[in-house]
């Protein structure tokens, strides 16, 4: 209920901002639960992709830091969200997903990246995804990267693509692995160039907003 009714603030808050946010290919959610990547471009855009994929409640993972906050905390647990800690990721970053994942109706957000401004994926949706026996959905955001870019109005897409298969795959070393991370890119990238053939997403090594 809590998730539902934060979603429906922020919705209600986007709208206000920039009001020119466009939801595509929807259709290609599947039914139960999934694992939503993208790649992480904005603070922002966890909150479009959830929007896009409304009604499905998600859960996702958060930085511990945020959760040193009291009443940050208490948002964030609301919000179904799990503790990460970057530096000493224990057991739990993935247990926890993939209990939630098979034990309820929710699905997972994850951004395979890590941080805003990385490229590289990491491992750890493959083993969620092979665990949970669930599949792997990619999504993508093209729109304002600065806030204050919001306010004009700057055209936000958020695109869904093909779950992506990786039944195929038998061993979940570093071949295996590299393989899915190939996988998931090249799906981004598709999504990307399908929205505007001409986009390049620039990592920033700050972002001032």
């Amino acid at each position: 209920m809590f998730f539902k009714f934060i979603r429906a603030i922020v919705r209600v808050l986007l709208a206000v901002i920039n009001g020119n946010a466009h939801y595509q290919n929807q259709e290609k959610l599947p039914e139960g639960n999934y694992i939503l990547v993208a790649p992480h471009r904005t603070w922002w855009d966890p909150f479009y992709i959830a929007l896009g994929a409304a009604p499905k409640q998600f859960s996702f993972l958060a930085k511990a830091e945020l959760f040193k906050n009291p009443i940050l905390r208490f948002i964030l647990v609301h919000l179904n969200a799990f503790p990460v800690d970057r530096d000493k990721p224990g057991p739990s970053v993935v247990k926890r997903p993939v209990k939630v994942l098979k034990e309820s109706d929710k699905s997972l957000i994850m951004f395979p990246s890590g941080t805003r401004h990385s490229s590289e994926l990491k491992g750890g949706m493959t083993l969620i995804s092979r665990l949970s026996k669930k599949p792997i959905v990619p999504s993508v955001y093209q729109g304002p990267t600065k806030f204050s870019d919001l306010f004009k109005r700057t055209p936000v897409v958020i695109r869904f693509g093909d779950p992506i298969d990786i039944s195929d795959i038998k061993k979940m070393d570093k071949d295996g692995l590299a393989e899915v991370e190939k996988r998931v890119q090249t799906a981004f990238d598709q999504l990307d160039r399908e929205i505007d053939p001409n986009y390049k997403y620039i990592a920033k090594e700050k972002n001032t907003d």
